[in-house]
């Protein structure tokens, strides 16, 4: 089946397409955003965001444009854990607002934004390795080769820990066509 022959199957039909196949599913209580579109990605359904391939700068933000959901990215390292952002304590890069915990991290990821920024733009790793993206919990993390890596939550986290050169290498490969970049 092709994936834009997709548009015209409802959720229902997917995940009984799902169920037919073997696989489980569970669906969560928040509404699906209007931007989502189904997929159906090797032997696997997801949600898949609709990507703006036009997007230079294209980070992991709140409506707000808040990047990684106000968790200071430089804390990661300097602390070894995720510590709240403050507003009184921004950076604006690659079109996002950055927050941190104190005004040394922010003069920090100022002077080298790319040392300290979460890979693939603060989107979940695992995610980028399957090929869409997906948000992020700031506690399910992990700096590998001086390089922060963030996931959805603990669960996928430990997922991704299983093979994490060969999910490193796949997110890659993938990101180039995921950001437009």
């Amino acid at each position: 089946m092709k994936i834009s022959s997709l548009k015209s199957l409802s959720l229902a039909t997917v995940l009984s397409i799902g169920a037919i196949a073997g696989f489980s599913h569970q669906v969560d209580s928040k509404p699906a955003p209007t931007h989502a579109t189904i997929a159906v990605k090797a032997d696997k359904v997801v949600r898949a965001n609709k990507l703006n391939t036009n997007n230079t700068s294209f980070i992991n933000k709140q409506s707000n444009g808040v990047a990684i959901r106000g968790t200071d990215p430089v804390a990661y390292f300097t602390q070894g854990k995720p510590v709240a952002g403050s507003a009184s304590f921004t950076h604006r890069w690659n079109g996002a607002t950055w927050r941190f915990s104190s005004a040394a991290n922010r003069d920090k990821f100022a002077a080298n934004p790319t040392a300290y920024a979460p890979q693939y733009g603060g989107y979940c790793a695992w995610a980028i390795s399957q090929g869409y993206t997906a948000d992020i919990d700031p506690n399910a993390w992990k700096i590998v080769d001086g390089k922060l890596y963030l996931n959805v939550s603990q669960g996928i986290q430990r997922r991704w820990e299983r093979d994490i050169p060969g999910n490193i290498s796949k997110a890659n490969l993938n990101w180039p066509g995921i950001s437009g970049r």
